[in-house]
């Protein structure tokens, strides 16, 4: 089944395939409890009954050495259904709203809610982790939904495909192969929510796509990944974890370390240590088969192979590249300057440049002139040094003395900021995106007793009583900004509206006995 050939989906069926989910959603299949755990568990077994399938497809599209293809796509995609799967129920239950004195009768309630049809459009660089458990966070939610996977993965799209049709409920899921025809044919329709994951670039489409259409938006994007290297290290540490997160999938990975900022009279004992790690990975060569990952595409191996070409660093180790299996080997450039073309796009690939700096401050100002990246890396063993990255960079995540497998930690968000994406999923923070969170309130009648001063003629006397239900003191006014904390006055306001509240309670419950000779 993997050699199946990727069919891409009439434009003519995409109206009809749209509105077909539109009118299921719209009947209620997709909301029951035991519904939802289903189709979770037909995912599920989609993905387990098939894996060696899987494993053939990633071979195909990008050279996935079967562990790759194992670490980093097919056992974290089971394993984050499986999370969702077991706590999904409690995720859907209905949450009090915080107590509110105001409100509390009017029991305030946050409903969980599906937000419709939604469009997952997935990316090629982990064609299942980044696929697989998204459409279980919004079937757990209770939507429909539409996934359009990358055409440049042909034969995992083509197997994802096939697949679904077999294991999954067609009414309420459906995927659609295609390219940028069928993807602009898409993006004309109003979804519950629209999820990209990609390149800034087509992000930027994306987004006033769904603003011309009023769709919510996610983005995860990527970006220029940098990594701050602590002189005191644990450098043998520091360099295999390094190289590992940079030449997984060959690099084609979104939070891949993208360059290393490193004080300059370091930089050669960094260089030497990721040589001699890069030859334990390698005893043979990384080219051998089940080795290395490979490019995606010529037009992705040709553009890295100029970025090599054209760098004005010193290409300490590597650079061998063989164009017609698209393989890039593992390269290690020095001596890179900030206007080098190495630095002025994510590299996407194999290659590794490094930044010298004389300080870590000028570091710091290189990174945070540029657009905040999807990850900032710190490599130390001192609390400090990590907290002065972390405490002054943003970025959707920060990570000390690891590279690239926080996406699939347990409980961890994950997700960009500004440039490097919008949103955040993983876990319940996927649930949480494919969900609307509904207010809801039920008033009782006996209210009107405490608040007819709403309701018109307007009069003085209301304006008072009004004042008296909602009006509240303030903290005394600052004289300036805080030298000393403050003591707050909180405590004494909350038991002040608890007082007027029982006493608002006393007085209506006389009115009743009176009105209604109780």
């Amino acid at each position: 089944m993997s050699d199946s050939k990727l069919v891409y989906t009439p434009l003519d069926d995409i109206e009809k395939i749209y509105n077909e989910l539109k009118t299921t959603f719209a009947s209620g299949k997709s909301k029951p409890i035991r519904y939802r755990r289903y189709q979770l568990l037909q995912l599920a077994y989609m993905l387990k009954d098939n894996t060696k399938l899987f494993e053939d497809a990633l071979a195909a599209d990008l050279g996935r050495p079967e562990l790759e293809a194992r670490m980093l796509d097919i056992d974290p995609s089971l394993g984050e259904i499986k999370s969702t799967l077991s706590s999904f129920e409690k995720w859907t239950k209905q949450e009090k709203a915080p107590f509110s004195i105001n409100f509390t009768a009017m029991r305030p309630v946050i409903r969980k809610e599906p937000k419709g049809v939604v469009l997952i459009i997935s990316p090629f660089n982990y064609p299942l982790f980044l696929t697989l458990p998204l459409m279980a966070s919004a079937i757990a939610a209770g939507n429909a939904v539409v996934l359009k996977p990358a055409e440049n993965t042909p034969a995992t799209s083509a197997l994802l495909a096939s697949l679904a049709e077999k294991y999954l409920d067609t009414s309420l899921i459906r995927v659609i192969n295609g390219g940028v025809d069928e993807t602009t044919k898409l993006l004309e329709y109003t979804w519950g929510h629209i999820l990209y994951t990609g390149g800034g670039r087509v992000g930027k489409i994306i987004a006033v796509a769904g603003a011309k259409t009023l769709s919510p938006v996610s983005l995860e994007l990527g970006g220029k990944s940098p990594v701050f290297i602590d002189p005191k290290c644990d450098l043998k540490m520091t360099a295999k974890r390094l190289l590992w997160g940079k030449l997984a999938n060959a690099g084609q990975t979104c939070v891949a370390p993208d360059y290393i900022i490193v004080p300059q009279d370091f930089q050669d004992k960094l260089v030497k240590a990721l040589q001699d790690e890069c030859e334990e990975f390698y005893p043979n060569k990384a080219s051998a088969p089940g080795q290395m990952s490979r490019l995606v595409s010529t037009p992705a191996f040709t553009r890295i192979n100029n970025l090599i070409k054209n760098t004005k660093g010193t290409i300490v180790f590597g650079g061998d590249t063989d164009e017609a299996t698209k393989y890039i080997g593992p390269t290690i450039v020095k001596d890179v300057m900030p206007g080098d073309c190495l630095m002025s796009e994510e590299i996407f690939g194999p290659v590794l440049p490094i930044m010298p700096v004389s300080s870590i401050e000028e570091g710091l100002a290189y990174v945070n002139a540029h657009d905040h990246p999807l990850s900032v890396y710190a490599f130390s063993q001192d609390s400090a040094f990590k907290a002065k990255i972390f405490d002054n960079t943003q970025s959707g995540s920060a990570m000390a003395n690891e590279t690239i497998i926080h996406p699939a930690a347990y409980g961890l968000p994950f997700g960009g900021i500004g440039p490097s994406g919008s949103g955040y999923h993983s876990g319940k923070y996927g649930f949480d995106m494919f969900t609307h969170l509904r207010s809801s309130m039920d008033s009782p009648g006996w209210l009107d007793m405490l608040l007819s001063f709403r309701y018109p003629p307007y009069t003085p006397a209301k304006l008072k009583a009004m004042g008296r239900f909602t009006g509240s003191s303030l903290p005394p006014r600052p004289t300036g900004p805080p030298s000393d904390p403050q003591v707050s006055n909180t405590g004494k306001l909350f038991w002040t509206k608890w007082f007027s509240f029982l006493l608002a309670l006393g007085l209506a419950g006389g009115v009743m006995k009176r009105q209604y000779k109780l």
